[in-house]
């Protein structure tokens, strides 16, 4: 048969000898394995069967639920429960994919967007499941129940973000992450434009929302006077023009984003990206209290199924009301810093298309020149 990992753990801490008795977590097999309840849980056998003999073959002898993550998956064997000096009997929770299970410990709910930056990000929002959500083509993955129960999960993301900031100071300039800082200090001194530059966030492929991983980064409009430290901001720049795509597409398919809440290495360790994430997006960027958001989610479920013991119940949205908060610091958007990125969106989106949709029709002719006109625009001379 097969299993997920996270249905895996939690079968052995609660000591489940018989794959057919292991409660399987929607959030995995939504996101991972195409389970939908509307059309009969997993995909069927002729589907399979057109994509691989051995996936038919596997059918029978995989699942036909699986569970919110507010589920109790069993109890706590006495073999874990004196590994971890816990009492047996004790409630676990189904498992979950990491980052929607940190979208929880961020405070995630109606009308918040819980953005994970790292070395690449996770877009997660929820939907009521009592209303009425299109398609959004270009997602990653839509599934009632993924992450909060009477919610539809809705997942995006970038396939990398961090990961280009460190491909830039380890294989271009080959420095250590110290470089980061004195980067990040030159970088924060430049204007919105003032480099010239534009890049694509591309250099391992597109996630969402053209989900095309063939396609490559991009530096534009370098001169012989560029410096390693305009270079860089141009990056932090594209990932956040790339983030502001996939909030774009989320709104055109009616998903209201009222508050933006981030968590992970890059929302804790780098202020200018976030920054110039709060300028681009024209949003304020809220970072998440906790800089452990996925064991603070899981302590959350771990909860829930617990007071779903006792008379006292707690839902998981009244136990985040509780606990989750967000740093006092928030980085507040820049008008003018807004209204010139506004212009360089537009050049964005022109390299976007043009050389990431197929037939677009879209003329790039100008993009140099016009990033150079941005240029001359910042310094007061055009």
């Amino acid at each position: 048969s097969w299993m997920e990992l996270s249905d895996y753990i939690p079968a052995v801490l609660c000591g489940v000898n018989d794959i057919k008795d292991v409660k399987r977590n929607v959030c995995a097999a939504g996101h991972k394995a195409m389970y939908n309840r509307n059309w009969g849980g997993l995909p069927d056998k002729e589907f399979l069967q057109r994509l691989a003999p051995e996936m038919a073959d596997l059918h029978d002898r995989l699942y036909q639920e699986a569970y919110t993550l507010d589920t109790t998956a069993g109890k706590l064997n006495v073999e874990w429960a004196e590994k971890f000096g816990l009492p047996e009997g004790i409630p676990v929770a189904v498992g979950g994919i990491d980052a929607h299970v940190g979208a929880i410990g961020s405070g995630i709910g109606k009308d918040v967007l819980v953005k994970i930056i790292g070395t690449s990000t996770c877009d997660i929002m929820v939907y009521p499941n009592d209303g009425t959500l299109e398609d959004i083509p270009g997602v990653a993955g839509i599934v009632d129940g993924s992450v909060l129960p009477g919610y539809i999960g809705i997942e995006a993301g970038q396939s990398a973000v961090g990961d280009i900031f460190n491909w830039f100071i380890a294989r271009v300039l080959k420095k250590d992450d110290a470089h980061h800082a004195e980067l990040s200090r030159q970088a924060a001194e430049l204007k919105a434009g003032q480099s010239g530059l534009m890049a694509l966030d591309w250099n391992n492929g597109n996630r969402n929302v053209l989900a095309d991983h063939n396609l490559t980064g991009l530096l534009v409009g370098q001169t012989l006077h560029t410096t390693d430290y305009e270079i860089y901001r141009a990056l932090i720049e594209a990932t956040a023009f790339g983030a502001r795509k996939i909030i774009q597409r989320m709104e055109e398919y009616g998903v209201r984003i009222d508050k933006v809440v981030n968590c992970g290495g890059i929302a804790e360790k780098n202020p200018l990206a976030m920054q110039i994430y709060a300028n681009i997006l024209n949003r304020p960027m809220e970072v998440a209290y906790s800089a452990q958001t996925v064991a603070l989610g899981a302590a959350i479920l771990g909860a829930a199924v617990g007071f779903k013991e006792e008379e006292g119940f707690e839902s998981v949205e009244a136990i985040q009301k509780r606990i989750c908060h967000t740093k006092e610091q928030v980085y507040t958007p820049h008008p003018e810093e807004g209204r010139t990125y506004d212009r360089l969106y537009g050049i964005y989106e022109k390299l976007h298309d043009g050389l990431g949709v197929k037939n677009s029709g879209v003329d790039m002719s100008g993009v140099m020149k016009e990033l150079l006109e941005v240029k001359r625009m910042v310094a007061g001379l055009g």
